[in-house]
């Protein structure tokens, strides 16, 4: 089948005439089929066919069935990918995980991360430290530059190595590949979080031998707010979590393995199901589902390719037209360690942004000066990154930002 053009997909979605939108990496646009979907969810499925929808919408197996898609879009194989909860309580369940396969040695108590990987996957680290006090885990949370060095030098002791693949303030991307087989040379496990990396371009989990990831799928997959996240665990790793018996990391009703069976005793399900919990969000399911049906006829290196040609130009546009300024790019110039973001620091970054998004140039705001741009060519072109850029030269030659009603912050930045 002839693959579409990455540019005819913009179609597919609902965009207000008069916004820009470069903030797909935070949350992405209202694909069309969304709306249906999740209509003939709430009115046809709940509305009549009410509680037998659990079975007659097959309801019941949306984790199941979204994980199976959503591991085609990461280069995983269906059966090692589970939609579920959120990024950050997936996490919990991977970390714990990872702890559990390396049961038998217990001197690997060392978990490490980048500093500057998002919180919530630094916070979670934290707490499993402090839950699992008998382990006496140690977290090394390191800079990028120190991170081959500290897994060298904690070799014999590191049960896992926690990162984000795209950081999601300056877009800087680690080679997954080789990251991967220097962990595991040393002995421990490498678990990634896809957050910034799903969609914005192909992501190969079982090329490079990963062995558990999480990811979001309301940033570029489109799945909406508060859209179920995912968990990959490798199939070498389900197996043995399966022959030893080993229990889920949170041991809810659906990670039972007769769930419907009302057994008063846990006995866990085998396979990826052990990584769910409790009952499924279904209105979110039908959203999510929708956006991915659509996402399995995208041609990923079209639309790779087509990323590092919007990039690229937002960088040239910016730095050409905003020159004295004092914008300071933060992105690897280097497209091979970028992924589908750019970010500028300014001292004043909070109020050009509002002051952008108040002309319909929609990014988003990182502390302490970042101000970030995604680019999702799905409904990106290059003429919205020239406008764009005019409107950002107005600003900045203008001094617009200085005005006072740019400089309130809001709670969400």
């Amino acid at each position: 089948m002839t693959p579409i053009p990455i540019a005819a997909y913009r179609q597919q979605f609902s965009i207000p005439d008069d916004v820009i939108y470069l903030d797909g990496n935070s949350l992405g646009v209202l694909p069309k089929a969304t709306a249906a979907a999740v209509a003939k969810t709430v009115e046809q499925e709940w509305g009549n066919g009410l509680i037998r929808s659990w079975n007659t919408a097959d309801w019941v197996n949306a984790p199941r069935r979204c994980g199976d898609k959503i591991a085609r879009l990461i280069g995983a194989n269906a059966g090692e990918v589970i939609a579920c909860d959120s990024t950050s309580v997936n996490l919990f369940k991977a970390l714990l995980t990872a702890l559990a396969l390396q049961n038998d040695q217990p001197q690997r108590n060392v978990i490490i991360s980048d500093i500057d990987n998002f919180p919530t996957d630094l916070y979670i680290a934290q707490g499993i430290r402090d839950l699992l006090r008998e382990r006496e885990i140690q977290l090394h949370f390191v800079k990028r530059q120190d991170m081959q060095s500290t897994i060298e030098a904690f070799s014999g002791c590191t049960t896992v190595v926690m990162l984000t693949q795209v950081d999601y303030r300056t877009g800087e991307r680690y080679d997954m590949q080789s990251i991967t087989a220097l962990v595991q040379s040393k002995g421990a496990l490498m678990l990634w979080d896809l957050a910034h990396s799903t969609c914005a371009f192909p992501v190969e989990l079982n090329a490079c031998n990963a062995d558990l990831a999480v990811g979001c799928s309301y940033k570029y997959v489109n799945g909406g707010p508060g859209a179920p996240a995912f968990v990959f665990a490798a199939k070498r790793h389900l197996d043995t979590l399966d022959a030893e018996g080993t229990s889920a990391p949170i041991s809810g009703w659906f990670a039972h393995e007769a769930p419907f069976a009302f057994d008063p005793l846990f006995r866990v399900v085998r396979g990826i199901e052990r990584f769910t919990v409790g009952t499924p969000p279904i209105l979110q399911f039908a959203a999510l589902e929708a956006s991915l049906d659509m996402w399995l006829t995208v041609d990923m290196q079209a639309l790779r390719d087509a990323s590092v040609v919007l990039t690229e130009r937002f960088i040239k546009e910016v730095e050409t037209q905003c020159a004295g300024h004092g914008l300071t790019l933060a992105t690897p110039r280097d497209a091979a360690i970028r992924g589908s973001q750019v970010s500028f620091r300014h001292a004043e970054g909070y109020a050009i942004m509002q002051t952008l998004i108040a002309r319909g140039v929609i990014g988003d705001f990182r502390a302490p000066d970042i101000l970030r741009f995604g680019f999702t060519p799905l409904y990106i072109n290059e003429d919205d990154v020239v406008k764009a850029v005019v409107h950002f030269r107005e600003v900045m030659s203008s001094r617009e930002y200085e005005r006072t009603e740019f400089q309130a912050r809001g709670k969400v930045t």
